[in-house]
């Protein structure tokens, strides 16, 4: 079950705490837009998101199969490509994983890396409801 996340903003200039319980994080925006660069950008928050699900995804495939993985480093990016009808964004994460793995390990914990559960719900619809309380 997802922990409820809380974002509170006050007069500083684009600094925000996020609260997820116990935990306290804080994403800002640089300097040259305005921000204290306190923390990271929100784009940011979410490109850690996407990696951090699949590396921790991949990490429990590799150990559930006894595989020899040292270490996963995904390094990851966003790009937007503007059409006449919509705009889409491309997300790159680019994985290297270093351990003993034959070819036909690394190509599964590659499709692995795509069924984490942020993967999913980036790769799909999603409607987000915002309402005044």
């Amino acid at each position: 079950m997802t922990k409820s996340v809380i974002t509170k903003i006050g007069k500083d200039p684009y600094k925000t705490e996020i609260h997820i319980q116990p935990h306290v994080l804080i994403a800002d925006e640089p300097k040259d837009l305005g921000g204290q660069d306190l923390g990271p950008a929100p784009a940011e928050l979410l490109l850690s998101s996407l990696g951090s699900c699949k590396a921790i995804t991949m990490r429990m495939y590799a150990d559930r199969k006894k595989w020899d993985v040292d270490a996963i480093e995904i390094s990851l990016s966003v790009s937007k490509q503007k059409g006449e009808l919509q705009e889409t964004n491309f997300i790159k994460c680019h994985i290297r994983l270093d351990g003993n793995l034959d070819e036909t390990q690394r190509q599964r914990l590659l499709k692995i890396a795509d069924k984490c559960p942020i993967h999913k719900i980036l790769s799909n619809p999603i409607v987000i409801q915002s309402n005044l309380i």
